[in-house]
């Protein structure tokens, strides 16, 4: 098994391209700031955050060059027993690339990929506010208990119902959590706007 690293932990000093938004956001996994620049890679950063195989992941890690031409890796991602290097917006066989004696799988992420997503990011981009902003508040004992509870398909209302009898909202911030954790899931997100009817199932209900 490749040993993975940990040496992407800032981003290279890079202007902001002109006409580019900025997007200042807070990265869970990875516990700091980062700032996105532009929509593909604001999207690509929910995608990150919201799959649960990703363990780490490093905004504008490195340049890489390809003939001559440098061009800046958009995120150095680590996830179960690989690294790879991802582009946003290129569409070539781009495979490998190495950085000092470290050989990298890069990955192009074509600006295609994403727009078929916009439903599972923009529920997202809901959630993990909730997520940041209950991160500290929530025991692991409770959000146990809350997954514990979840033992078939349920209806987010009837989850708070039945166990929010004094903060509804701090429930529906465990249940988010133990979705981005890869506890509980919700395939519905991925076509359907999240809402008090949106189901939430244990990770054991997937076929």
């Amino acid at each position: 098994m490749k040993k993975l690293t940990t040496c992407f932990q800032a981003p290279v000093s890079m202007a902001r391209p002109r006409g580019t938004r900025r997007i200042d956001v807070y990265g869970l996994k990875i516990g700091r700031r980062l700032q996105c620049f532009g929509e593909a890679a604001y999207s690509q950063w929910v995608r990150l955050e919201a799959s649960p195989s990703v363990q780490l992941y490093c905004e504008r890690p490195a340049y890489l060059d390809f003939g001559g031409v440098r061009i800046p890796a958009d995120y150095w991602v680590k996830e179960d027993n690989r690294e790879s290097l991802l582009l946003i917006g290129e569409s070539g066989q781009i495979s490998t690339t190495t950085i000092g004696s470290t050989q990298y799988d890069v990955r192009a992420i074509p600006s295609a990929e994403l727009a078929p997503m916009r439903t599972w990011i923009e529920n997202w981009e809901r959630m993990l506010p909730v997520i940041t902003s209950y991160r500290d508040l929530l025991t692991d004992s409770f959000l146990k208990s809350v997954e514990k509870f979840v033992s078939e398909p349920m209806q987010l209302s009837f989850i708070e119902k039945e166990l929010g009898t004094s903060d509804p909202t701090t429930v529906r911030a465990a249940v988010f959590t133990l979705l981005h954790r890869g506890r509980l899931h919700a395939p519905q997100l991925r076509t359907e706007p999240l809402s008090f009817l949106s189901h939430f199932e244990p990770e054991n209900a997937r076929p």
